[in-house]
C-alpha cells in the first residue's frame, strides 16, 4: 500500500478515536486538533522514508502527543514548564504499543454532553469532533448561519477550558443530567452516517457503525436505564437497511423501492426485541417511539402492507412527547399515506408558512412528491427546484434532479 493511502485510510477509519485519546491526553480540543494534522504531515514523510509502522495508530498518537509539545513552546510557554508537566503527569505519556482507551469516545462524547454547555452546543461540538464536520456542513444540520455555529463552537471549547471540566465518564449521580445530551449525540452522529449532510456518498458507515458501538457502550454502561435501549434499537432497525438504500451507482433507492431481502435480518430481530424492552420498561421516549415507527417498517414484507395508519399515529404521539418541526413534517407524510396526499399537502403548506424549516431540503422535497402524485406538474417541478438549491448531498441532488427531469 502506498503511504498516501497509508495515510488516507487511517485518517478515514481511525482519525475520530485517536482525536478523542489525544483530547483525553493533552486536555486540550484545539491543541489536539493540531497536533493532529501535524502528525499526519509527518507521517507522510517518514514512512515514505521509514516505512509504514505495524501500529500506525500507537505511532500517530506518540508523534501527534510530541507535536503538540512543540505547538506549546511555540506558543512561548516555558521549556522548564513543559518538562514539569510531562513529569507531573507519566500516565498521559501514551507508548508507542499502547491501545487506546477502548471508551476514549464516550469518554469524550460525556465532556462534551457536560449541562455547562447549551444541549446545542453539547451536539454540534461532538459532532465537529467525532464525525470530522466542518462547521459549515453543522451549521447546514442545525439549520443555522455558519457564523453563527462557528461562535457556538468557540464558546463551548472555552467553556470546557475556562471550567476545568474533566475528561472522564461521570460518576453515576452525574449521569442523569448529561443523558439526555449523550442520547441526542449518538443519534446526530448516527443520522449524519446514515444521511451525509454533504459530500458526493449518501452513506458514511464508519460514522454510523461507530455511533452503534458507541449506543452499546452507553447502554452497558448503565443497565438499568430503558432509554438508550431505545436508542440502540432505533439505531440497529435504520442501519439494517442500509445494503438497500443506494444501487450500484450510488443512486438513491427509496424505501417503497428497496429489495428488503437485503436488509440486515439479525439486527432487525435485535431491534425489536430492544423496542419492546424500551417501550416496556418506562415510559416512551422519542427514541423508543421513533423505533417502533422503524419496527413497523421492518416488519412489512412489502411496502404495500406497510401500517401507515399505526405509524400516524405512532408519529402523532411523538409529537406530543417531543415535538419539532421535522417530527411534524414525518407525521405529515405518513397522513399522506393514510388519507392521501392532499390532507398531507394542507398540513405541509401550515408548516412551511411558519418558516422553521426553511433552510431544510427535505420539506420542499416532500412537497413536491405530494404535488406529483396530486398531478400538479408545474409545482412539483417548482418545489424539486428549490429542494436543489437546499440540498448538500450529491447522492440526494442526483435523486432530486432525476425526480424533476422525470416532470419534464
Amino acid at each position: 500500500m502506498a503511504v498516501a493511502d497509508a495515510v488516507a485510510a487511517l485518517h478515514r477509519e481511525e482519525s475520530a478515536r485517536v482525536l478523542a485519546t489525544l483530547i483525553r491526553l493533552l486536555g486540550d480540543f484545539d491543541l489536539a486538533e493540531e497536533a493532529l494534522q501535524a502528525a499526519y504531515a509527518a507521517a507522510l514523510a517518514q514512512w515514505d522514508r521509514d516505512g509504514v509502522p505495524d501500529n500506525p495508530r500507537a505511532w500517530v498518537v506518540r508523534v501527534a502527543q510530541h507535536k503538540a509539545l512543540d505547538l506549546r513552546r511555540h506558543r512561548r510557554m516555558a521549556a522548564a514548564k513543559l518538562e514539569g508537566w510531562a513529569a507531573e503527569h507519566p500516565d498521559r505519556v501514551e507508548p508507542e504499543d499502547a491501545e487506546p482507551v477502548p471508551d476514549d469516545l464516550l469518554r469524550l462524547v460525556f465532556t462534551c454532553c457536560h449541562p455547562a454547555l447549551a444541549l446545542d452546543a453539547q451536539v454540534a461540538l461532538t459532532l465537529r469532533t467525532l464525525t470530522g464536520l466542518t462547521t459549515e456542513e453543522i451549521a447546514r444540520a442545525f439549520l443555522v448561519p455558519p457564523a453563527t455555529m462557528a461562535q457556538r463552537l468557540v464558546r463551548a471549547k472555552r467553556k470546557i477550558a475556562a471550567a476545568g471540566i474533566p475528561y472522564r465518564v461521570p460518576e453515576e449521580h452525574e449521569l442523569a443530567e448529561r443523558l439526555d445530551g449523550v442520547l441526542a449525540v449518538l443519534y446526530l452522529v448516527f443520522t449524519e452516517g446514515y444521511a451525509a449532510t454533504a459530500g458526493s456518498d449518501l452513506l458514511r458507515l464508519d460514522v454510523s457503525s461507530e455511533a452503534v458501538r458507541l449506543a452499546r457502550l452507553l447502554r452497558a454502561l448503565l443497565p438499568g436505564r430503558h432509554e438508550p435501549v431505545g436508542l440502540l434499537a432505533l439505531l440497529l432497525l435504520h442501519d439494517s437497511r442500509r445494503d438497500a438504500r443506494v444501487d450500484a451507482d450510488g443512486c438513491i433507492v427509496t424505501l417503497e423501492d428497496q429489495d428488503r431481502s437485503r436488509w440486515n435480518a439479525s439486527q432487525i430481530a435485535e431491534g425489536l426485541v430492544l423496542v419492546e424492552a424500551a417501550l416496556r420498561e418506562g415510559p416512551p421516549t422519542p427514541y423508543a417511539l421513533q423505533a417502533a415507527i422503524a419496527a413497523l417498517h421492518a416488519q412489512a414484507k412489502t411496502a404495500a402492507e406497510t401500517d401507515w395508519r399505526q405509524i400516524a399515529a405512532l408519529y402523532g404521539v411523538l409529537l406530543r412527547v417531543a415535538p419539532s418541526p421535522v417530527v411534524e413534517l414525518n407525521h405529515a407524510v405518513a397522513v399522506a399515506m393514510v388519507d392521501g396526499p392532499a390532507r398531507g399537502l394542507m398540513l405541509l403548506d401550515s408548516l412551511e408558512a411558519r418558516g422553521e424549516l426553511d433552510r431544510f431540503h427535505l420539506l420542499p422535497a416532500a412537497r413536491a412528491d405530494l404535488l406529483r402524485r396530486l398531478g400538479r406538474r408545474r409545482e412539483a417541478a417548482e418545489a424539486y427546484a428549490t429542494a436543489l438549491t437546499l440540498v448538500g448531498n450529491d447522492a440526494e441532488r442526483r435523486f432530486l434532479a432525476r425526480r424533476l427531469g422525470e416532470l419534464g
